[in-house]
């Protein structure tokens, strides 16, 4: 599995978490869903389907966009306070909910790697359980960081940048390291076990 893959299909929202303030949240949102639709145009002319991440992005953006347009200043303030911390937590539920309905969203991406006979092994199965948490994790990280700088008074450089960044960085770092240390330690155990005498009739 390419790294590169699956942090592609969380650019909307990092572009949404960067750009959004209290008076540009609408731009962001315009922006977020412009780059969902050029993630998620080519995987639907290609194979008629798109990811989990892609399909909550497109759907979620283009709902703040038509708000922006159809709600007056007053009716969306709290979106305008809240619009990062609304944004963290929906990909965090949707990351930990596909792992909860037992469909990781990384497998969407895995599998445009992995041979298909690999798909249903329990290593394949479990490096996506791994990754979905890992990055579901993150995003409940930054839903909390949100909530330290916009009701504790916490510092807004650290929380807000410094915390998200770092934590982006480790699950990018693990992602790319943790599908072949595993396939490597599913290959010892199977050689190990191979290794063993068989079992002696009582």
């Amino acid at each position: 599995m390419q790294k590169a893959a699956i942090f592609l299909g969380f650019v909307p929202w990092i572009v949404f978490s960067v750009v959004a303030g209290p008076s540009t949240w609408m731009w962001a949102a315009l922006a977020a869903l412009i780059c969902s639709l050029v993630l998620s145009v080519p995987d639907w002319r290609r194979s008629r389907s798109i990811s989990i991440l892609d399909a909550a992005a497109l759907v979620f953006f283009a709902v703040l966009v038509v708000l922006a347009l159809v709600l007056d200043r007053a009716t969306l303030q709290p979106i305008e306070d809240r619009a990062q911390l609304i944004s963290s937590v929906v990909i965090a539920v949707v990351a930990l909910g596909s792992l909860a309905v037992g469909r990781p969203f990384t497998e969407f991406y895995a599998k445009k790697q992995a041979p298909q006979e690999v798909w249903n092994t329990p290593t394949f199965k479990k490096v996506n359980r791994v990754l979905t948490g890992l990055w579901g994790g993150v995003f409940v990280l930054n839903a909390l960081c949100d909530v330290a700088v916009g009701y504790f008074g916490a510092s807004a450089d650290l929380f807000n940048w410094v915390i998200p960044v770092v934590a982006i960085v480790v699950a990018v770092k693990v992602t790319s390291w943790y599908p072949e240390h595993a396939r490597n330690e599913a290959r010892s155990q199977g050689a190990h076990e191979a290794s063993r005498p068989p079992a002696q009739p009582a």
